[in-house]
């Protein structure tokens, strides 16, 4: 799968592989696949993948995966670094996504 990186060491993505259950919910939701399964526990294979969406951590059963959803927040960065304004997404307003 060729994955867009977004930015790297950016993302808010935290995993507790000790409340996973194995359920692979992370990994079926995940649109740029980010989660693997090793061992009947979910890992993260690459984080800089993580668009933030927020997916896993809505769907994790035990609450093992955390994320502050901002897809929009990498987009407005990547946005404004293109458009040469200020890269912000906004989200100490509250508008974030």
């Amino acid at each position: 799968m060729n994955v867009l990186t977004y930015l790297k060491n950016v993302t808010t993505l935290q995993l507790d592989s000790e409340k996973c259950n194995g359920c692979t919910m992370c990994t079926v939701v995940c649109p740029h696949a980010v989660f693997t399964m090793k061992e009947k526990r979910s890992f993260i294979q690459n984080k800089d993948f993580c668009m933030e969406c927020g997916a896993c951590a809505k769907n994790c059963p035990t609450g093992a995966i955390t994320v502050k959803s901002g897809v929009g927040c990498a987009t407005g960065i990547i946005y404004g670094l293109l458009r040469g304004t200020e890269p912000t997404c906004d989200c100490d307003s509250g508008t974030c996504c």
